[in-house]
């Protein structure tokens, strides 16, 4: 992963008959990932809010990669029955599940709740995927190579946990409320890398981000000056989803890398490049933190991961 020679999605090993769930998948990143797994052989579970779109992504990369194995399933991780329905059925129909990306976001818009009554991008970006990973965890212990791979954004070093004012009730600007949420994802994955060590499982938590990637996550909930900055102005700086996909599908799928590991572009800034090891926040890694978000989603969520019992 040097500037000479960066990884690129044609070092992706052969993924046949590994099973992956990305979530957001019709469309930007997540398309990209799905997109380069099914193209190495993956059975990929494109886990989506719009069924119509995600069998569109599907029709999309079958007329390029004809016997992709693909399927769509309904996920919206804003509503924690939702998630809840998802995992049920999963675990119906596969008896193991080798990686789960945690790819799917919102950004910025303006203040609204979940089903719930969650602040919606702490909901969807954050509380939903904390669950989601919890339920699949016993799926991923009996996994080939098993990992969750949680997307952060470098937008995480700006971000602190509200827990005074979680949904935004007294004051909530849109931004701080995605750094929060992109904050909330780097907590989690380093707490639990630490929780799957501490207990001898064999799943990995590797967090990636896609530096500065041009996505309609940009427009398509950011609002006034959010959407114009994000979503015209700097477009032309911005790299594609194929190319903002590489850290999360190295660390979903490349043999070196470890639990805890923080994958990102290696350009300037991080905003642009291939994959590397980057640096994760302090304040993300802080042990008090990490326990006090947990125990905080296990209440909100109402679920409790069952890890193994520690090595001895």
């Amino acid at each position: 992963m040097t500037q000479k020679q960066r990884w690129t999605a044609d070092q992706i090993p052969n993924q046949t008959k590994r099973v992956f769930v990305v979530t957001g998948a019709n469309s930007g990143l997540g398309l990209a990932t799905t997109r380069a797994l099914a193209r190495q052989g993956g059975h990929v579970i494109l886990a989506v809010r719009d069924e119509e779109k995600g069998h569109r992504a599907v029709a999309e990369i079958t007329a390029e990669q004809p016997g992709a194995s693909l399927e769509v399933r309904h996920l919206d991780l804003a509503d924690l029955d939702s998630v809840r329905a998802f995992a049920h059925k999963l675990r119906t129909d596969h008896p193991r599940l080798d990686v789960l990306v945690n790819n799917a976001g919102v950004m910025a818009p303006p203040r609204s709740l979940s089903a719930q009554g969650h602040e919606l991008q702490f909901a969807s970006n954050h509380l939903g995927h904390f669950a989601l990973t919890g339920l699949l965890l016993d799926l991923l212990t009996v996994g080939r190579d098993p990992r969750v791979v949680t997307v952060s954004s470098t937008n995480h070093r700006q971000g602190h946990i509200h827990f005074d004012d979680l949904a935004g009730e007294r004051r909530y600007t849109p931004m701080a409320f995605y750094n929060q949420s992109k904050f909330a994802n780097a907590v989690f994955g380093w707490e639990l890398h630490r929780r799957l060590t501490e207990t001898g499982s064999p799943v990995r938590s590797v967090l990636a981000h896609p530096g500065y990637t041009a996505t309609n996550l940009q427009t398509s909930a950011p609002v006034g000056m959010v959407k114009l900055l994000f979503g015209r102005i700097l477009t032309p700086l911005a790299q594609s989803p194929d190319q903002g996909a590489l850290p999360q599908l190295y660390a979903a799928t490349d043999p070196n890398v470890e639990g805890g590991e923080f994958i990102g572009p290696d350009g300037l800034a991080e905003l642009r490049g291939g994959p590397t090891r980057v640096q994760l926040s302090p304040a993300a890694a802080d042990a008090e933190t990490g326990r006090r978000l947990w125990e905080l989603s296990e209440q909100l969520t109402d679920v409790r991961f069952v890890f193994p019992t520690p090595a001895q």
